[in-house]
């Protein structure tokens, strides 16, 4: 597991950051921690094959490309990326097959991280999500966008805004847990403070957001939600603003100063990361968790079942942009079963 760090709080002018300043950080800690075999599906665009060959080169992972060979080796001969040393698992030239033949591999054990090449992200979600032979685990999947926002001192997790359309209060549940945990393990700090977004921050049976925030909350307060600080609703001002949430009298050590924003919905969420990527010149990684017992074929037990955190690695703007390894999951928690 990458090492904990702390980033503290200020206000945004003071903070001093660069775009990317936060992933340096970030990538530095990974280089510090055993390299992760990660299964490359479809790298047949320069930025999506450059991406794998970079981290690779930084020793964050060992990239198994997956898809059809003689097109990979033709991406990278136009674009003069050396490949020599890499395993090519070769596909029919779809899509289709290359997701398939990546989510194999996970089965098989060649693999921790599935990271996404230059296919449709519905592509590989099918093949991730299908009843037979995907990567359904206990507890639901969802997404993370990971964002470095120069103005704000704080790496900001925004979920979930690219799986989940309309999650129920279960839904979020799981949600918010996948958030938590990846937050905690993956080197970003320790018990983020996770802001569940609505349009205002007081409970009304207008707003129906509002009503799960607080159920959410209470959920947190009985432990069914571990490892973070919870509050909401708060709107998006107060949720990042200290100034904002002083005029509104919210006092919580959550308000102002969040690290993870809990959408909604998906429709709102994607709205709310391209906002900060175009408007505020963010980057930001995009993240799909499952997490849960998944069976594993190879090792001494050819049906081994183990829990295990299987991460999709994109990128909201550019695939080469950034890697984040894939850690162990060490909570037994069981969840409901994912639902069709």
């Amino acid at each position: 597991m990458i090492g904990s760090v702390q980033m503290g709080v200020m206000p945004a002018a003071a903070s001093g950051t660069q775009p990317g300043s936060k992933y340096d950080r970030l990538i530095a800690l990974a280089k510090g921690v055993a390299t992760v075999s990660t299964i490359v599906a479809h790298p047949c665009d320069e930025s999506s094959l450059r991406g794998a060959i970079e981290s690779a080169e930084a020793g964050i992972i060992k990239a198994i490309l997956v898809g059809h060979a003689a097109r990979i080796r033709d991406v990278a001969a136009k674009h003069g990326l050396d490949i020599s040393g890499y395993e090519i698992v070769d596909t029919p030239p779809t899509e289709a097959a290359a997701a398939a033949r990546s989510v194999e591999l996970i089965h098989e054990g060649r693999g921790e991280v599935l990271m996404k090449g230059s296919l449709h992200t519905d592509e590989i979600m099918r093949a991730v999500t299908a009843k037979v032979g995907g990567l359904r685990t206990n507890r639901r999947i969802s997404h993370v966008f990971v964002m470095d926002v120069p103005a704000y001192t704080e790496t900001v997790f925004v979920t979930d805004a690219a799986i989940n359309i309309f999650p129920d209060l279960d839904c979020k549940r799981d949600i918010i847990q996948n958030a938590v945990d990846l937050y905690n393990e993956a080197g970003f700090g320790t018990t983020p403070r996770v802001a569940i977004l609505s349009a205002v921050e007081t409970v009304t049976s207008k707003i129906p957001s509002t009503i799960e925030a607080a159920a959410l909350c209470k959920m947190a307060d009985r432990k069914q939600i571990t490892g973070a600080l919870l509050d909401g609703p708060l709107a998006f001002d107060n949720a990042i603003d200290m100034e904002a949430a002083r005029i509104k009298g919210i006092k919580s050590e959550v308000a102002g100063r969040a690290q993870i924003l809990v959408v909604p919905d998906l429709e709102s969420g994607n709205m709310l990361a391209k906002n900060l990527a175009y408007f505020a010149k963010a980057d930001g990684a995009g993240i799909v968790q499952a997490i849960g017992p998944l069976k594993v074929l190879g090792g001494s037990d050819s049906n081994s079942s183990a829990s295990q955190r299987f991460l999709i690695v994109t990128d909201l703007k550019d695939s080469s942009q950034v890697v984040l390894r894939q850690t162990k999951a060490s909570s037994n928690r069981e969840q409901e079963s994912q639902s069709p």
